[in-house]
């Protein structure tokens, strides 16, 4: 257990935290959507995490500070407000804590944002990635699990999308970033011998969302009677996936380190010069945005004003991920159906802004 009751926020200046014998996992991007879930998860199996979230503005920080205050009630979890891209910032934490595992959640999201403000992606995104990356080929943790995205396989048409496919074509510059952190991360894998899984995520939905996402914004508006905007006139489809099933998939692979025992005749995507792997995490199954739609006015019981819209750059008409490598690897398949997860969301929503 740690000797000093830790209920307040890190800066950085002195982050001894006497971990002593609890396992240590360094979150990034812990106050954020999958990172509370993750960070959550972590703490209640006994881990001493140490979340690190720069608490940006990109989205409502209200929202990111009441997740960060339900992990504060732990003892066990750290907070740092710092920038990931900041010199020196995780190279102190790593040097001082040595984290067991680490699992990196942070990142700047949004595919039509990355259109707008492309720096941030790149500063967040990649120069982040490449401080983490530094700083674990200094002190090496068991197994590094990093986040990419569906969005990495671009312009593919061949669905469902397999981790041996190619993904030469991004159509966005988040996207190419994302893909950009998985070669990067290669590299380091292959020189210091880390080991790395990249998860590929497939639109992650559920309580306490980010409220930039589509289901969150259709919820808001359809609650207060506005119009909600469907991009290609609603002919979009996603493979939506609940963040329990993301929590439970990357728990389970926690402790599925990548080695050297390469086969060639399987589909693993256990790179053949390095303990590296990439997994696709989705529900497997592309649900049409139309049916999506129709799930929130079940939920919330009230019909959408729909204005239909052409395609967004940067977007994509549909993801469907194949998610065999995950079951054959953990046993493990996502498998909450769209009505269940979007009825979830619209509950928490409506008591969290205590509406209806």
């Amino acid at each position: 257990m740690l000797k000093t009751k830790f209920s307040r926020v890190i800066y950085l200046e002195s982050i001894n935290l006497n971990t002593q014998q609890q396992k240590v996992a360094l979150v990034t991007g812990a106050a954020g959507f999958i990172g509370f879930y993750v960070s959550r998860r972590l703490l209640d199996e006994g881990w001493c995490v140490i979340g690190v979230d720069c608490m940006s503005d990109f989205y409502d920080i209200s929202l990111k500070e009441a997740r960060e205050n339900i992990l504060l009630q732990n003892k066990s979890y750290i907070s740092i407000h710092q920038s990931i891209e900041a010199p020196s910032v995780l190279m102190k934490i790593f040097e001082e804590e040595k984290p067991d595992i680490v699992i990196h959640l942070a990142a700047q999201a949004g595919v039509r944002y990355s259109i707008e403000n492309p720096r941030s992606y790149l500063k967040s995104n990649i120069i982040g990635t490449f401080e983490l990356l530094e700083a674990a080929k200094a002190y090496p943790p068991k197994h590094m699990l990093l986040a990419s995205t569906s969005s990495a396989y671009g312009a593919n048409k061949e669905m469902p999308y397999k981790e041996t496919d190619k993904a030469d074509h991004q159509v966005s510059f988040y996207a190419a970033t994302k893909k950009s952190t998985e070669n990067i991360a290669h590299s380091y894998s292959h020189i210091y011998e880390l080991p790395i899984t990249m998860f590929r995520f497939f639109t992650v939905y559920g309580p306490w969302g980010r409220p930039d996402m589509a289901l969150f914004k259709f919820t808001k508006a359809i609650l207060e009677g506005n119009p909600i905007e469907l991009y290609n006139k609603g002919k979009m489809k996603r493979d939506f996936t609940y963040i329990e099933d993301i929590v439970n998939s990357i728990l389970l692979l926690m402790d599925k380190t990548p080695n050297f025992d390469y086969n060639s005749h399987t589909l693993d995507s256990l790179s053949p010069v390095a303990p590296f792997r990439i997994i696709n995490i989705g529900n497997t199954n592309a649900v049409s945005l139309i049916d999506f739609v129709k799930a929130i006015e079940c939920a919330v019981g009230v019909e959408a004003k729909k204005i239909f819209l052409p395609m967004q750059p940067g977007d994509v008409h549909a993801t469907w991920a194949n998610s065999n490598l995950l079951q054959s690897l953990t046993g493990y398949t996502c498998k909450t159906d769209i009505s269940t997860g979007v009825k979830a969301f619209v509950e928490w929503y409506c008591s969290y802004y205590d509406t209806k």
